[in-house]
């Protein structure tokens, strides 16, 4: 779409995206979808952002069927925000948005690792085998699912750590582009830090030295480029069916974010039974949550 006709909402867009990412949001998603009302208006031959008509926005979210309620409040969401946008702007005089959002569900509880099962998914990650695009492919889906499950960290996070980003000395991990565009500090444990260690020494003995920006979690022997967010998550729901998990009702099953979950809930529940105030372990530095009563570890 970089080469098709501008439509008439094509610079305002662009100023609200700008807008956004000026405030640390990336929005990627969404401005893909607005970027499609743009196009699809255009289509329509609406001439500018004044001759916007509300059938023109109804007509362009018919035309993307969406039947998830959580799915299609995204969708009208993004538009609303926009129109709104335009409107203290004073590029519109009202929105001509004026579909109702749909009700959701409550979501189902997820589902939370014990100990036993998160040792169990390093066990079965650990026997992947390896094939000519993958080598030792089990020993780097280990170390993954165990930082994931060990510090509670977004899969895109842990995708995306570079050798730069670990510190030994003071035993942290910097996570760069978080979710709103910021960038945090971890701290890991002594065991953590040695499993970490071990597995560089295994990389960096194997294949050279990695630059500060190599992806740490990489197939790629030369360019070290980070195995994607999306390939883990597929490698995780390949493996869960392994792991013989018992689901009680009204859980979700089982999927990669749940690591997360259980990592917080269980550094929680550990600071709440020995008497520790949660809000007392931000009070070192706004970016750094310190975890000092961390999550027993899947391995010894």
């Amino acid at each position: 779409m970089k080469n098709s006709p501008k439509g008439p909402l094509a610079d305002t867009i662009e100023r609200y995206l700008s807008h956004k990412h000026s405030l640390g949001k990336q929005l990627t998603k969404v401005g893909g979808m607005l970027r499609l009302l743009d196009h699809y208006l255009l289509g329509r031959g609406v001439p500018n952002e004044r001759q916007i008509a509300s059938g023109d926005i109804e007509a362009f979210i018919a035309s993307r069927p969406r039947p998830s309620p959580r799915s299609y409040n995204a969708l009208v969401g993004a538009i609303r925000r926009l129109l709104d946008w335009m409107v203290i702007h004073e590029i519109l005089p009202k929105s001509p948005l004026h579909c109702e959002s749909r009700r959701v569900s409550p979501p189902a509880r997820p589902f939370l690792f014990g100990l036993d099962d998160a040792r169990r998914l390093l066990q079965v990650a650990s026997e992947l085998p390896s094939n000519p695009r993958a080598q030792h492919r089990g020993e780097v889906y280990r170390i993954i699912f165990t930082v994931l499950y060990g510090l509670g960290l977004r899969v895109g996070e842990v995708s995306r750590l570079c050798r730069k980003d670990v510190d030994f000395d003071r035993q942290v991990l910097t996570i760069r582009q978080t979710k709103f565009g910021k960038d945090r500090l971890v701290p890991f444990g002594p065991k953590l830090g040695c499993v970490l260690a071990r597995y560089l020494e295994s990389e960096e003995s194997r294949f050279g030295l990695m630059a500060p920006d190599g992806a740490i979690f990489s197939f790629d022997r030369q360019k070290r480029r980070p195995i994607g967010a999306n390939t883990i998550s597929w490698t995780f729901h390949k493996l869960v069916p392994a792991l013989q998990l018992t689901v009680p009702s009204g859980v979700r099953p089982p999927h990669l974010h749940c690591l997360r979950h259980s990592f917080a809930v269980g550094t929680l529940l550990r600071w709440y039974r020995t008497g520790v105030d949660p809000m007392s372990r931000r009070l070192i530095c706004p970016r750094l949550w310190v975890t000092s009563a961390r999550l027993p570890l899947p391995f010894t």
